[in-house]
């Protein structure tokens, strides 16, 4: 096995700003002014000013360079910048890209951010229109010919397969939704604020890919999302209570691919998530008894209950009873399904404020949060705790 034991990142950073800006179906603006919005919101809340900054981590994905940014913020010199690949899989990683580069002293204040006009601009749920060539394409060149052509098509293959393999109906996905869709109704930020579901209108929505349905799917969202990442030292002299990065880990599986591991001996788990459980539970030396909140990442519903028996919550397809019976606060926020698809940033946001006692779903005594990155692609994921 691959994976070590403890590693020596836990507890030496923490996130002490979030930012963000409105989260829309047409921003009207650039994806690089939403970025400077989200990061100029989120030093605010951390009480630090651009100058104070020097280091920054985005995704591969996104279209805003860390040097662009840095100018339209009204930045100094950067000692420290990088990018993560992978999609959405990359949105914890970015946090422990930031807290490894404070934990050595590389850099001393790292914002992580992301922002794209994801509705109005670049739709990825239009699925595959043109690449350039490259090995990865070569992957996605085994099912586009045969019509697996968007990410719900990729899903659904996975998706069909655990239905069948733990006797289940759709149904067991609908839990998911209902949740996420119930705190999104009580969070004034969410995009379907106000409007929760039922079981039945989960099961009344249209096919998007058997067995996928409509709310199923994440939603497309124009946004961004920054936060702020320094030493636990230096948090504890600014305003904000520091949510610690007790363990941040990345994980890739074997035959991985981005979305199409179909050729793996099964196809009913994530094993990519299985990697960074692990890993996490090793280095925060918590259990899944221990945690107080679990924000995970939620493009699909599947992949939650997935996630779920992954990280040791729930034994193999009994995840559909552990959601229905509410036996962890999810998604609080509203999920991806609910608040906003911001590739997961927004995500650990709303991890940051349940450790704040700010989130607008505030579950009480929260003190561990666990925060999940995109899945089926190699990924990565966090534990918040509370300052001792």
């Amino acid at each position: 096995m691959s994976v070590r034991g403890r590693d020596g990142l836990g507890g030496r950073a923490a996130v002490v700003g979030v930012g963000a800006t409105e989260f829309s179906k047409d921003s009207g603006r650039s994806e690089l002014r939403l970025a400077v919005e989200a990061v100029r919101a989120a030093l605010d809340d951390a009480g630090l000013t651009p100058g104070d900054v020097d280091g920054l981590v985005t995704f591969t994905m996104d279209t805003s360079p860390e040097i662009t940014l840095a100018q339209a913020c009204g930045m100094g010199e950067l000692s420290f910048f990088s990018r993560v690949h992978y999609g959405g899989g990359a949105a914890c990683a970015t946090v422990q890209q930031a807290a490894l580069a404070v934990a050595t002293g590389v850099a001393e204040v790292v914002v992580c951010y992301r922002a794209f006009n994801e509705r109005s601009g670049r739709r990825f749920g239009s699925g595959v229109q043109h690449r350039e060539p490259s090995a990865e394409g070569v992957a996605l060149g085994w099912a586009l010919p045969f019509g697996l052509l968007t990410p719900a098509s990729w899903v659904a293959m996975a998706a069909q397969r655990y239905l069948h393999a733990h006797g289940l109906t759709p149904e067991a996905f609908g839990h998911v939704a209902v949740v996420d869709r119930r705190y999104a109704a009580t969070n004034p930020a969410a995009y379907f604020h106000g409007r929760p579901i039922t079981l039945a209108d989960h099961a009344a929505s249209r096919w998007i890919v058997e067995p996928l349905r409509l709310l199923d799917c994440c939603q497309e969202t124009d946004g961004g999302q920054a936060l702020v990442v320094t030493s636990v030292e230096r948090a504890r002299d600014l305003p904000q209570t520091p949510a610690v990065i007790a363990a941040a880990a990345q994980g890739a599986g074997r035959a991985q691919e981005q979305m199409t591991s179909f050729y793996r001996d099964d196809l009913t788990g994530l094993p990519e998530m299985g990697v960074v459980a692990r890993q996490l539970w090793r280095t925060s030396g918590l259990a899944p008894a221990d945690i107080d909140v679990g924000i995970l990442y939620d493009h699909f519903t599947p992949f939650v209950l997935m996630q779920l028996e992954e990280f040791g919550f729930c034994a193999r397809g009994e995840a559909a009873g552990f959601v229905a019976e509410e036996r962890l606060p999810l998604n609080t926020h509203g999920g991806q399904l609910g608040e906003a698809y911001l590739h997961g940033m927004n995500g650990i946001a709303e991890g940051v404020r349940q450790l704040r006692g700010t989130a607008a779903n505030q579950i009480p005594g929260a003190g561990r949060i666990l925060v999940t990155a995109g899945t089926g692609v190699p990924t990565s994921g966090l534990v918040l705790t509370a300052d001792d």
